[in-house]
């Protein structure tokens, strides 16, 4: 891929945070903490879904690709942050930059299409139990991942194509601790109107199709749940989403509020806010399908025990 800017800059400035060199050390000291944990959860994760039986459902298969996209987008720009803080020149390379772009972007979107595609498992499982076994099938689950795999590379490469075509002419620093979509169109100095309509077009794509299906299989859920006669079954058939659905608030408020936040909020909300998405929910997602599951929490006494 041709950058047609490459000669003009060859290096971006990240500001990061702050100057103080205590802060970026206690910075430093937090990441480092939440990326461990990040690590270790969805890790631990991945591995006993893969190698506990019982856990071997559709429902699991797609939490462990869930685990495994937390990883790797928190990955995507944890890493760089740490190392940035600790160094004089808080620097990332053109090319460097369009790939961190690039990666966080497929890994985000595809979580995106994930979270939708667990919402409408389980809604079969719940609504539609008899079906179960015949709609969800491993091999239609498949499909479904490597479909959202695919539509996300193509939404992110045509995202990351578009902003690295444009002139950045005014300034390298980009106030900001990671390449991100916003920062770096602000640092354009060519007309990235038609750029923007087809950014958010895509985004607003990828959020609107995977909300409705979100909204729609929640929906139908409820009306499943309240025709339960009893307190305890309906609690008890409440459970089996409510992580998927606390994990599904956390990460649309959070990526709703930087991508579409009002021009009145500031950059630094809008950094504390990005790192809460980046570092904090993926190390919190595996803490919340682990202790509001008995099935893991089972695997994971069993794998402590072995």
């Amino acid at each position: 891929m041709e950058f047609g800017n490459l000669t003009t800059i060859t290096e971006f400035l990240l500001l990061g945070f702050t100057n103080r060199r205590e802060f970026q050390i206690l910075l430093f000291l937090l990441f480092f903490l939440l990326y461990l944990s990040t690590l270790l959860g969805n890790l631990g994760i991945i591995f006993l879904v893969h190698t506990d039986g019982h856990l071997h459902t559709p429902m699991y298969y797609l939490l462990s690709n869930l685990s495994f996209l937390d990883l790797c987008y928190s990955s995507s720009v944890t890493p760089k942050t740490m190392s940035n803080l600790l160094a004089e020149r808080k620097t990332i390379s053109f090319l460097g930059c369009a790939m961190q772009l690039f990666s966080f972007a497929v890994f985000c979107t595809t979580e995106v299409y994930i979270l939708a595609v667990m919402a409408f498992d389980r809604y079969i499982a719940i609504c539609l139990p008899l079906l179960y076994p015949t709609i969800m099938k491993k091999s239609f689950c498949i499909q479904l991942v490597i479909c959202s795999y695919l539509v996300s590379f193509l939404q992110s490469l045509i995202v990351t194509m578009c902003i690295f075509q444009l002139e950045f002419c005014r300034s390298n620093f980009i106030n900001h601790f990671f390449c991100d979509v916003p920062p770096l169109l602000n640092l354009s100095c060519s007309d990235a109107t038609f750029i923007e309509i087809l950014i958010y077009t895509l985004g607003g794509f990828a959020e609107g199709t995977s909300l409705f299906v979100i909204t729609i299989s929640y929906v139908c859920i409820l009306s499943a749940i309240l025709k339960i006669p009893t307190l305890e079954g309906r609690q008890k058939t409440f459970s089996t989403c409510a992580s998927h659905f606390t994990v599904v608030t956390l990460f649309y408020g959070t990526v709703i509020f930087v991508y579409f936040r009002p021009s009145s909020y500031s950059q630094a909300q809008e950094r504390a806010v990005s790192v809460i998405y980046t570092m904090v929910i993926p190390m919190l997602n595996p803490l919340i399908y682990s202790l509001r599951n008995k099935d893991v929490k089972q695997a994971l006494r069993k794998a402590v025990q072995q």
